[in-house]
């Protein structure tokens, strides 16, 4: 709005906001705004959060330093939402389509969250949407992003072509041929593209809201995470850079700088109340939609392949609470770890919260700072 307001309309009148044009100067004003939004209203959320009695169950089966938190103000993750969406449509061109798919389907991904979470309140235990609730919904609000994607795509808006780390030239198309020809292999690589979109994103979804368990733990990540796609989106969009490092251009994509810098802000700003101890978890409202705001950025930056480092604690994380289920189905009960997600593992083996806390911090900037290495290492 701002964007259109103060360049769109002002500028021809006023030179002066020229200055309106650049990314970097919007992305930097997106990222203070949603930081702002953040500590200004975080204390009003908490407090109507306990006053509606907003608290956080704790599993029965968790660990035993964590029944104190019970009761704790959770659904904060409505601050985040807030904290990011606002200022993307105050400071970003809200007539680039990849914008809107990207603010809707945090949204969508928050919707589902808020779902959740709200009917743990009501029925005051840790259960809300069983799994598979949750995974059709996860399924419909992805298949809506791949959908939206094929739409550009057809249009020439979109590219489909995957970009692979360390590989300069291997640029597989996803989506073979064109809906003007159609043909076997066509419809083969079609669905293969929505499934691929569909799962990239509803496991990064999904691996967020399991790292969500520490105070500080997800939201720290996510700063990190965020902060790695905001250098990537915006070399993705320059001509320059993205020239220079061999990238595939996407003129389009430059704009989700805004968001990416929006999500930075809105995570710091949130950090701020979350930290240890914490004086408000994010819920899965807030896991959710943060998980499903980076996989579709990382999917229409075309990045998906350098998602596991750009997230690699989240990736870690899930991959633990699977190889968990595994084992104990598989060897009759037998466990790899003490307890997953792997971050309870490490506090059963006597590591302090803010230990684990903090490790996995650095462990999130190490795959972050390796993910955008690999933008030269080519």
């Amino acid at each position: 709005m701002l964007y259109w307001l103060l360049y769109q309309k002002m500028y021809p009148i006023f030179r002066v906001f020229r200055i309106f044009r650049y990314l970097t100067f919007r992305c930097v004003f997106a990222s203070l705004t949603a930081l702002a939004i953040g500590m200004l209203i975080g204390p009003f959320v908490i407090r109507r959060l306990r006053e509606f009695q907003i608290g956080q169950y704790i599993r029965d089966e968790g660990p035993e330093s964590h029944k104190k938190k019970t009761g704790t103000p959770t659904m904060g993750g409505v601050l985040i939402c807030i904290s990011i969406l606002v200022p993307t449509l105050l400071w970003s061109d809200l007539s680039n389509p990849l914008v809107w798919i990207t603010i809707l389907s945090t949204t969508a991904f928050g919707a589902i969250g808020f779902a959740d979470d709200y009917i743990k309140v009501v029925h005051k235990r840790n259960l809300g949407l069983t799994s598979r609730q949750k995974l059709l919904l996860q399924f419909i609000a992805s298949f809506g992003v791949a959908a939206s994607l094929v739409f550009l795509q057809t249009r020439g808006l979109y590219s489909t072509r995957l970009v692979v780390p360390f590989l300069k030239h291997f640029r597989p198309d996803l989506i073979i041929g064109s809906i003007q020809h159609i043909h076997g292999l066509y419809w083969f690589s079609f669905v293969f593209f929505v499934a691929f979109v569909m799962l990239v994103i509803t496991f990064s979804s999904n691996a967020v809201n399991l790292t969500d368990g520490l105070d500080g733990l997800a939201i720290g990540c996510t700063i990190i995470a965020a902060a790695a796609l905001t250098v990537l989106t915006y070399v993705s969009g320059h001509m320059v850079f993205s020239d220079y490092l061999e990238l595939q251009r996407m003129p389009l994509a430059g704009e989700l700088t805004i968001f990416c810098g929006a999500m930075v802000g809105a995570s710091i700003g949130f950090l701020w109340y979350n930290a240890h101890p914490a004086e408000v978890f994010m819920g899965d409202v807030g896991s959710l939609a943060l998980g499903g705001a980076i996989s579709t950025v990382a999917v229409l930056i075309k990045q998906e392949l350098l998602l596991p480092f750009i997230g690699g604690v989240f990736i870690l994380e899930a991959v633990s609470v699977m190889l968990q289920v595994g084992s104990y189905k598989l060897r009759g009960g037998k466990r790899i770890f003490k307890m997953a997600p792997l971050h309870h593992h490490f506090e059963l083996s006597g590591w302090s919260e803010s230990k684990v806390i903090t490790r996995f911090w650095i462990m999130a900037l190490i795959f972050a700072l390796f993910a955008l290495t690999t933008l030269k290492l080519r």
